[in-house]
C-alpha cells in the first residue's frame, strides 16, 4: 500500500448529527427527524464491520488503474483472477490504486444497468476475488446511484405495486412541460412501461434500461447508504458516485445540479467521514468546469460550525470543504486532444492557468481516456464552436464516432467523441502521419505531471485500436474503446519487439514508476503554467518546503520549438527521466525541443 503522509481526521459523533441533520432537512424538510433516526440505526447496525481508525489521504505514490473486470481474458479463468495475475506479473508496484468498473450483475451499458447491487457478476468472479484486489491496492467501486435495470428485484416489485420497489421510481404525466431538463442523450426522457395499474410512464435520463430512482422517498436513499456500507465492508477505499449529477429532479427546473443533489453528496461525505474516514468520495459529472468544480462544496451551517467547535457559529461559510474529496477533470481530454492535433497549447495554458487553487482536503482526478468517450461539453466556453467542429471532423477521420444529446428546443447537438485516445492522436489535422506514438505518450506524459491524481485506462495503458467489431457486435458507440484483450494475444504484444503496444506499455510504467518517487507530484504541490510559445506547454510543480520544485515541459507539436522558458536560465536543472543526472545536453538540445518531446527538471 502506497505511504501518504497525513491522517484523514475522523468526524466526531455531535459533528455528524449536525451535518447529517442539516442535509437531510435540505432534501427531506419535516421529515428530517425520523429520516435520521432510521439513518443512526443503520449505522449502528454497521457499526462493527467498519474501521473507524483514521487513514491518510494521498501521495505523489497515488495513480490509479481503469479496467472492466474482463477487459482481460484468459480461457476459463475467472477474469477476475487474471486481472489480479496481470496486476501480479506485469504492474507490480505500479499503480496504488484500481478501479474496477461495475462488476454487478447487468442487463446494459456494459454494467451501468445494475440488477443486484450486492452481487458479483459470476461471469467474473466472486467478493473473495474482489477482496483480494482490494487488499492489493486501494480499490475504487462504482456506486450506480442514480437509476437501475429494469431486471432488477426493484423493478418487479414495481410492475406489480408491491414493495419495496413500488415507489421506487418516478411516475411523470406524458404530458407534462419537461423542455427544460438537461438531456445526456438523445432518447426519450419518459419510458412507458405496463403495470399491473395499466401503463405508467417513467423517468429514464440515460436509456429505457435505465430506470431513475425516486430519492424523494427516503427509503430509496437509506438503501443506497447500505450499499455504500456494505462496499466499504468489502475493501472499497474510493466511492465513485455514477451520474451523480442528475439525482433528484424537480419539474421547471434543468434537474442537474439541484440543490438536493449536492446535499445527499455531503451527507454520504460525512457518513464516510464518519464511520470510516479516509474513504474517499469522488463525483463523476461531465460538465464544464465551473458547474464541476461545484462538487468539491465549500459551505455549512451554523448549526454545524457550532458542533465543530466554530468561534463564530454564525458564520454560514466555512474554509473546509464537504463534499466530494476528489472529482474528474472532464476538460483535459478533450482540450488535450485539441492541443495535440492542432500543434497549438495556448488555450490548454489558458485554462490551466485559469484553474483556481485547490480547497484543502480537495483534488483532481487527471485522465485522458475512460470507459466513456471523450465529452465534448467540457469545452463550452473554452473553445470556439468552428475549433470544435474541426476537432469531431478530425476523429470522423481517424476511425471515430459522435454521440448526440438532445437540447431543450428539440435539437441535437455531439455530446462526446467515442474512440480510443491511442487512435485520436493518429496525426494532425493535415492527417495522419509517423508520430502516433510519441503523440500518444507526450499526451500521457502531460496529464502525470499534473496537479491531481491521474488514472490511467487499460486502454492507453496497451495502446488499444478502434474496436470497430465490437461496435457491430453490440450496436453501441462506447464499444468502440471496451475491447476486450485475450491475455496470450496482449502478453504477446507486450513481449514483442517494435509494437507499439510494447512501447507504450514499457514507456508508461516507467514513466509512472518514476512519477510515484517524486515529491513535487504530490496532488497538493502546487502549480505554475509557464510562458512560452504555443508549440510549448510548460509547468512548475511546487517549490516544496524544502525549496524542491520540477519543470515539465513538453512540445506538443510535430516541429521542432525553441526551448525559450525563461526559468531553465535559474541555476543547475537535474533529469529525473535520465536517473537524476545533472541536464547537461549538447547545446543545440538546450535551446530546441525535438518533437513531442518531454521534459522533466528537477532543482532540489
Amino acid at each position: 500500500m502506497p505511504s501518504r503522509a497525513a491522517n484523514y481526521p475522523a468526524l466526531s459523533e455531535d459533528a455528524f448529527l449536525a451535518r447529517a441533520g442539516a442535509r437531510l432537512e435540505e432534501v427531506y424538510g419535516p421529515r428530517r427527524d425520523e429520516v435520521l433516526r432510521r439513518l443512526t440505526t443503520l449505522l449502528a447496525h454497521h457499526e462493527g464491520a467498519l474501521d473507524r481508525q483514521p487513514r491518510p489521504t494521498w501521495s505523489e505514490r497515488d495513480q490509479i488503474l481503469i479496467t472492466y473486470g474482463d477487459s482481460l481474458i484468459d480461457g476459463e479463468r475467472p477474469p477476475l483472477d487474471v486481472l489480479d495475475d496481470f496486476l501480479a506479473t506485469r504492474l507490480n508496484g505500479v499503480f496504488s490504486g484500481l478501479h474496477i468498473l461495475p462488476f454487478f450483475p447487468w442487463s446494459s451499458d456494459d454494467g451501468f444497468a445494475v440488477i443486484h447491487y450486492r452481487e458479483v457478476d459470476p461471469k467474473l468472479g466472486d467478493w473473495q476475488d474482489i477482496r483480494r484486489l482490494a487488499a492489493r491496492s486501494d480499490l475504487m467501486v462504482d456506486l450506480v446511484i442514480n437509476h437501475v435495470s429494469r431486471d432488477s428485484l426493484w423493478f418487479t416489485d414495481y410492475l406489480a405495486g408491491t414493495q419495496p420497489g413500488r415507489d421506487y421510481f418516478i411516475e411523470m404525466d406524458p404530458q407534462t412541460d419537461l423542455s427544460q431538463v438537461t438531456r445526456p442523450r438523445n432518447s426519450p426522457l419518459l419510458v412507458p412501461v405496463s403495470t399491473r395499474r395499466g401503463t405508467r410512464h417513467l423517468w429514464a435520463t440515460f436509456s429505457e434500461d435505465q430506470i431513475d430512482l425516486n430519492f424523494a422517498n427516503p427509503d430509496v436513499l437509506l438503501e443506497f447508504i447500505g450499499i455504500l456500507l456494505f462496499y466499504v465492508q468489502q475493501g472499497a477505499r474510493i466511492i465513485r458516485l455514477d451520474a451523480i449529477a442528475y439525482l433528484w429532479k424537480e419539474v421547471g427546473t434543468r434537474c442537474i445540479h439541484l440543490p438536493q443533489t449536492h446535499a445527499i453528496v455531503r451527507l454520504l461525505r460525512a457518513i464516510l467521514d464518519y464511520v470510516a474516514p479516509g474513504t474517499l468520495l469522488i463525483t463523476e459529472t461531465n460538465v464544464p468546469h465551473a458547474e464541476n468544480m461545484s462538487y468539491f462544496g465549500l459551505e455549512s451551517t451554523p448549526a454545524e460550525a457550532s458542533a465543530a467547535g466554530s468561534d463564530d457559529a454564525s458564520a454560514s461559510d466555512t474554509a473546509t470543504p464537504d463534499e466530494a474529496h476528489m472529482i474528474y477533470q472532464f476538460t483535459l481530454p478533450p482540450l488535450l486532444l485539441h492541443t495535440l492535433t492542432s500543434g497549438d497549447a495556448s488555450a490548454l495554458a489558458d485554462w490551466a492557468r485559469a484553474l483556481p487553487p485547490l480547497p484543502a482536503g480537495c483534488t483532481y482526478f487527471n485522465f485522458t481516456a475512460s470507459h466513456d468517450g471523450i465529452g465534448v461539453r467540457a469545452l463550452e466556453g473554452l473553445l470556439p464552436p468552428h475549433e470544435v467542429s474541426l476537432l469531431l471532423e478530425l476523429m470522423h477521420r481517424f476511425g471515430g464516432y459522435v454521440s448526440m444529446k438532445t437540447n431543450a428546443d428539440g435539437s441535437d447537438s455531439p455530446y462526446e467523441i467515442n474512440i480510443t485516445y491511442f487512435d485520436a492522436m493518429k496525426g494532425t489535422r493535415r492527417g495522419p502521419d509517423a508520430w502516433q506514438v510519441e503523440r500518444f505518450l507526450c499526451s500521457q506524459n502531460l496529464m502525470l505531471a499534473l496537479q491531481g491524481i491521474p488514472g490511467v485506462y487499460l486502454h492507453s495503458l496497451t495502446a488499444t485500436l478502434n474496436d470497430h467489431e465490437g461496435v457491430e457486435r453490440s450496436g453501441r458507440l462506447r464499444s468502440i474503446n471496451r475491447h476486450r484483450w485475450v491475455k496470450e494475444e496482449l502478453d504477446e504484444l507486450i513481449d514483442s519487439r517494435s509494437t507499439p503496444t510494447r512501447e507504450a506499455f514499457t514507456s508508461l510504467k516507467r514513466r509512472l514508476n518514476i512519477r510515484a518517487s517524486e515529491p513535487c507530484f504530490h496532488p497538493e504541490a502546487p502549480q505554475r503554467v509557464l510562458d512560452s510559445g504555443p508549440g510549448l506547454f510548460a509547468i512548475e510543480r511546487g517549490p516544496l518546503a524544502s525549496g524542491r520544485r520540477l519543470l515539465a515541459i513538453y512540445n506538443i507539436s510535430d516541429k521542432r520549438q525553441p526551448l525559450d522558458i525563461e526559468a531553465l536560465a535559474s541555476g543547475e536543472w537535474y533529469d529525473v527521466l535520465k536517473d537524476g543526472k545533472r541536464w547537461n545536453p549538447h547545446p543545440e538540445e538546450r535551446e530546441i525541443l525535438r518533437p513531442y518531446r518531454s521534459l522533466w527538471l528537477v532543482q532540489p
